[in-house]
Parts: C-alpha cells; structure tokens; sequence
C-alpha cells in the first residue's frame, strides 16, 4: 500500500470534466453520469472529492469551455486545482492538499485517457500514492487523424495495463463504478516484491 508515512485516507480526482475538452468524448454523457455516481457515492463516505481542472494556450482560463460541465458541480467546501501541465502534481497545490487530507490513496476518473490522465495515475505512483483508476469513468477524445487508436481502444489499453500496476509499497489497479467500494477499495494488500 501506499509508501506515504501516516496516510491512511482515501480522496477522489476528478480531472478535467471540463466542456471544452469532453464536447467531443467518447461516451461522453455515460462517462460523465458514471462520474456523478462516484461523486455521490465519495460524499456519501465522507471521502474528499477533489477537482482538477485544465487551461493553456488551447484552452483559456475563465473561458466557457473551461468550466467543469453543468452535470457535475464541486461541492463548496470541494478544492479545485488549477493545473497547466498533464499530471496533476506538477506545478499545483494537489500534493499539498493531499497532505493535509492524510491522503494516500487516489481514485482517479476524467479525462483525457491518454493525456493528463496516463500522466496523473503515474505521477501518484512515483510520488508515493497507490492509484485506483475507475474504468468506466474516464474518456478521451478521437485522435485517429494523428495516428492514435480509436477513443474505445484508448480506454481498454489503459484500463488493461493499470489494472495490473504496482511498484514496490504502491499499487494501481481499475474498478467499475459499479464495484467501486471506497470502505474497501485500498484492503487488499500487494504480494510481495
């Protein structure tokens, strides 16, 4: 489990459910309803649901698309960080959040698949987080013009590789929204090294 010392608790990301960069999701409103649940289902439990959300130069600070879509609405007490790069770490206010949570253990949805999300699950494992990925709440958009694979092959090669991640002390790992339990989604400890 997490190799972050007196980090017992669990908080949910939400990255990037922004209009401007789910207009054209792959399962857009499925995506976006699962995430809902899992928001729900995270205050329900009293686990810390924190935002992320995205601006540069393709999409402007304080813009319409900007905003994080009407279905899903932050909590007030919810934090939202504001982040430029793909891993949500880098240059942000998120570990420090989490530190304060006594977080050490993530369950990640959003978007995009192949961007900031990749980049945040293995940014939570290098520094230390075990990372749960829910994996039917997270989308990306069709790249095939520039030689990606299909948004649905995207999807299930993620959620292939990081259902079987772990580095020594740390695990990743994918759950449906439907199996996620957040009493135990971090039980199960990682055979050894």
């Amino acid at each position: 489990m997490t190799i972050l010392a007196n980090r017992p608790n669990t908080a949910l990301l939400v990255i990037d459910v922004q209009k401007g960069v789910v207009a054209q999701a792959h399962a857009r409103d499925e995506v976006v309803g699962n995430i809902a649940r899992v928001v729900d289902r995270a205050r329900a439990h009293e686990v810390p649901v924190l935002w992320v959300r995205h601006h540069d130069g393709g999409l402007t600070l304080d813009s319409d698309d900007w905003q994080i879509v009407e279905e899903l609405v932050p909590g007030a007490t919810e934090p939202i960080v504001e982040k430029s790069y793909g891993d949500a770490f880098e240059d942000t206010n998120l570990s420090s959040l989490l530190e304060e949570l006594a977080v050490g253990h993530l369950v990640v949805t959003g978007a995009q698949t192949d961007m900031c999300i990749r980049s945040t699950l293995h940014g939570a494992i290098t520094r230390g987080y075990d990372a749960l990925l829910v994996s039917d709440a997270h989308t990306t958009e069709d790249l095939t013009q520039w030689g990606a694979p299909a948004p649905k092959d995207v999807i299930a090669h993620t959620n292939l590789y990081w259902s079987g991640h772990n580095a020594p002390g740390r695990k990743g790992g994918t759950v449906s929204t439907a199996e996620l339990d957040f009493g135990r989604a971090f039980a199960t400890e990682l055979p050894p090294s």
